[in-house]
């Protein structure tokens, strides 16, 4: 499939690696290409630079959010937050319309130091603001819940036993993102019905990062037991 990735911090790379090696044709999407592709200073979370990274991954385009979105079937919202629908309107409505769009963002403000707050938080998401900005997307919450190397490889770096869920207006929509997810790995995946159950799915993440702070590490999820 053609998808096209948005962000170039640590989980749009990520995820864009992981889905070319899949076989699918992936293109990131950016504000400023050149600025992207130039970019030589190493990541916020000690990643290599994007130009490093791109020199091992040069099957994968680089393009702006318009061109990216326009020549793709599947949008992956893997940029900051704060910035999602910013990015997605960069991309046009026009370009989104029809278009499964993957959210994996979460709307964390870190305006009073960290850990950051959810914004918004219990009447609304992210994931529902992207769905109301743009009705004609298919919107579907999902791998919000884990840091990206167990987005891309649940078995490798967390054990495999674990959850991941979706949310999302729209059931054939929901059907391709579940194909994405079990191509990644993902075997207990928990459909937890229309976007507005994106509230729960991002309200999850206060409770990420203590568990994160207190482990030391983000190699971990959450496991449903049933």
């Amino acid at each position: 499939m053609k998808i096209a990735v948005f962000g170039t911090g640590t989980v749009g790379p990520t995820v864009a690696a992981a889905l070319s090696t899949l076989g699918h044709n992936v293109v990131i999407g950016t504000r400023d290409p050149q600025a992207t592709l130039a970019r030589t200073e190493p990541g916020a979370t000690g990643g290599p630079a994007f130009a490093q990274w791109h020199e091992t991954h040069g099957q994968i385009g680089v393009a702006t959010f318009a061109d990216a979105a326009a020549g793709s079937e599947i949008i992956v919202n893997a940029t900051n937050g704060g910035g999602s629908l910013e990015a997605l309107t960069a991309a046009g409505a026009a370009n989104l319309a029809g278009k499964v769009v993957v959210d994996i963002a979460n709307p964390l403000d870190f305006s009073q130091g960290f850990p950051p707050f959810l914004a918004p938080v219990n009447t609304d998401s992210l994931g529902e603001q992207l769905q109301r900005a743009f009705p004609e997307a298919r919107v579907v919450k999902t791998l919000n819940t884990m840091t990206a190397s167990v987005m891309v490889d649940p078995v490798g770096v967390a054990g495999g036993d674990h959850s991941v869920f979706v949310s999302g207006n729209d059931a054939e929509a929901k059907e391709t993102v579940k194909g994405l997810l079990t191509g990644l790995g993902h075997r207990d995946i928990i459909d937890l019905g229309d976007i507005t159950t994106a509230r729960g799915a991002e309200m999850l993440l206060p409770l990420w990062l203590r568990v994160w702070g207190s482990l030391g590490t983000g190699h971990f999820n959450f496991k449903v037991a049933r």
